[in-house]
């Protein structure tokens, strides 16, 4: 059994090679897209979803069989063909070159696998059972859907800009972490608001005065 160690990766404008062009492609090539990867697909045979991809300009398209060669440059190689061996030659190519590679053939399992995502605009939650059971990781993603909705993306840049704007206003460290703790209390949907400049200066005043009144101590990261 396999034990993973969790990591987000930039991957904006990085060259990502997905072989394969079918279902599974697509849904790994789906998930590089909201990251901003610079993809390029390799099938003898697409989907014609993949085709269309490619003429809008999101995908780099190659169609014909994979080759060694595809993977130069590459930060990341998934395949995800209905072949075994070919999957089993794009694992071994992507191991010899030291590029990670997650593999969709269960007889190779690459170097890493991809979790249930829910993304809410900045917050990213990703659930995996090490590849026990995918089926069970996406139950949990749709649970966590429930939980955390869409609101949870203006919530978040709501809480980025605070956080912003308190590292410039206030130097003391430990006082910036009770400060963004308290904030969390904040009644989510007003969030979703635009502030001024006005209500910033206002917001951030009442969150030092309850800092005062009730003088708590919160140990989450800033």
């Amino acid at each position: 059994m396999s034990r993973y160690y969790p990591i987000m990766l930039n991957i904006e404008q990085c060259k990502c090679v997905v072989v394969g062009g079918g279902t599974v492609a697509l849904r790994k090539i789906a998930g590089l897209a909201e990251a901003g990867a610079k993809i390029v697909a390799i099938a003898p045979e697409p989907a014609d979803k993949l085709r269309q991809m490619a003429l809008e300009g999101s995908v780099e398209l190659v169609e014909r069989e994979y080759r060694e060669e595809d993977l130069a440059d590459a930060v990341l190689v998934f395949t995800a063909t209905n072949r075994g061996d070919v999957n089993a030659q794009v694992t071994r190519d992507a191991a010899r070159r030291g590029i990670p590679v997650n593999t969709a053939d269960a007889g190779h399992t690459g170097t890493f696998t991809t979790p249930a995502v829910l993304r809410r605009g900045d917050l990213l939650l990703a659930v995996s059972t090490s590849g026990a059971s995918p089926a069970l990781a996406s139950r949990i993603q749709q649970e966590l859907a429930v939980r955390y909705g869409e609101e949870y993306a203006a919530y978040t840049m709501w809480l980025r800009e605070l956080r912003t704007r308190l590292l410039a206003a206030e130097e003391d460290q430990h006082v910036r972490r009770k400060l963004l703790g308290l904030a969390l209390d904040i009644p989510k949907p007003e969030h979703a608001q635009m502030m001024d400049e006005a209500s910033w200066s206002r917001q951030i005043a009442l969150l030092r005065r309850e800092l005062q009144e009730r003088s708590l101590t919160f140990n989450g990261d800033e």
